[in-house]
């Protein structure tokens, strides 16, 4: 259940904007969940954040939103007093970029995939929040970005980055300790319930499927997983969670080949075999389906 609140508690202010939600920020607390020697996962209100800490620095996963910076670097100064060197951002979504602008101007250095920095620096229209998102400043934006993937040889780790294509966004970044046999995924995976697919920012929920197949080619049943949203995993929750949207496709395929109306898809209810599972968090089965089924419509016109 507090796995829940927490959930929808992000999307509120998501929905409504950061300012009006500013006093909700007061009684987020930050927990830190230890994983392996160094490696911890942090969780808070917004995307859940990875932290490698050693004796190079500390390199942190994700930030959150902006007032809970101070919240957030005191939960790590617990962790370590290196200072955060590395910041990478799985995505460009402001409940995981928020406090880039505040580690920038301390010195953390920025990194994501190029088309993270694209949308940051140009600033996005969200069609699914109605919502306008202006351009970062400066010091919010990544000074270092990159193609397909990227190592970090940080803490005594192989940190390897890999991005994947069209799958919550455009600009997704799978993050693999590879010699911890640990993996944070951003919000490739949101364990446990229906995802929220950007498809306004290239998202896809074929992307989705995809990206989930190749990264469980690469773990193994002792893997612990990071998920972008809920808790920790391990395999066979990712697995779960790629044969759930599999089906999705399946069942609303063929609704999309007869011309079936968004309305009259939803009013169906096709999905109703998975929702008692994966129904229950912040995206209800007529929000979800509202999301998928134009991108699957758009795929069987091709």
């Amino acid at each position: 259940m507090a796995r829940i609140i927490s959930l929808s508690f992000a999307i509120f202010i998501c929905f409504i904007g950061p300012t009006y939600a500013q006093d909700k920020y007061d009684k987020v607390q930050i927990k830190t969940t230890k994983l392996d020697d160094g490696i911890y996962m942090l969780q808070g209100a917004g995307g859940n954040m990875g932290v490698s800490a050693g004796e190079d620095g500390v390199f942190l996963i994700d930030d959150q939103f902006s007032p809970l910076t101070p919240k957030i670097i005191k939960a790590i100064s617990d962790i370590s007093t290196q200072p955060i060197k590395f910041l990478l951002n799985t995505h460009w979504h402001f409940d995981h970029t928020g406090g880039n602008e505040n580690l920038g101007n301390m010195g953390a250095v920025i990194v994501a995939q190029d088309n993270v920095y694209k949308r940051l620096s140009a600033g996005q229209f969200m069609e699914a929040m109605k919502r306008d998102v202006p351009p970062a400043p400066k010091a919010a934006l990544p000074v270092i970005s990159f193609s397909d993937e990227m190592t970090f040889h940080l803490n005594g780790l192989h940190i390897l980055v890999h991005h994947y294509a069209h799958a919550h966004t455009d600009g997704d970044s799978v993050i693999f300790f590879k010699n911890k046999n640990i993996v944070h995924t951003g919000d490739i995976f949101f364990n446990g319930f229906y995802p929220f697919i950007d498809s306004g920012s290239g998202g896809s929920i074929y992307g989705v499927i995809d990206a989930a197949a190749d990264i469980l080619k690469q773990i193994d049943d002792n893997t612990k997983i990071i998920p972008g949203h809920g808790p920790l995993a391990n395999k066979k929750d990712l697995q779960n969670y790629r044969n759930m949207l599999t089906h999705v496709v399946k069942s609303l395929t063929p609704l999309a080949q007869k011309g079936i109306s968004l309305n009259d898809a939803i009013k169906s209810d096709p999905l109703k075999e998975l929702n008692a599972q994966w129904g229950h968090g912040f995206l209800k089965p007529d929000k979800f389906l509202a999301l998928v089924y134009p991108v699957i419509q758009a795929h069987n016109k091709k």
